[in-house]
């Protein structure tokens, strides 16, 4: 199962008593700074949790599948998560 942003909504809403206006406002306004945070070209580092890096890829040679044609995939940024040790540790138990 996929938690989705508006069962993550619900879930602040009844751990914390917010309101479910208030606890959108909180997700969207969390999800807007680790965005905005990723695309400035930083780490976003949350203890316990894990971190999101933003990595550089080089040009490369590909293949479009559909044809086979040799193609150069220009170069790009993607994000990658690394998770802490403690989430390692919860997920494995």
């Amino acid at each position: 199962m996929t938690l989705t942003k508006a069962q993550l909504v619900d879930l602040i809403q009844k751990e914390t008593d917010l309101s479910r206006k208030k606890s959108l406002v909180l997700v969207e306004s969390l999800l807007e700074i680790i965005k905005q945070t990723l695309a400035n070209g930083e780490d976003v580092l949350i203890s316990g949790f894990g971190k999101f890096c933003v990595k550089e890829k080089n040009e490369r040679k590909g293949r479009n599948p559909a044809t086979g044609d040799d193609m150069m995939l220009a170069p790009r940024k993607v994000v990658t998560f690394r998770c802490s040790p403690m989430l390692k540790k919860t997920i494995d138990s």
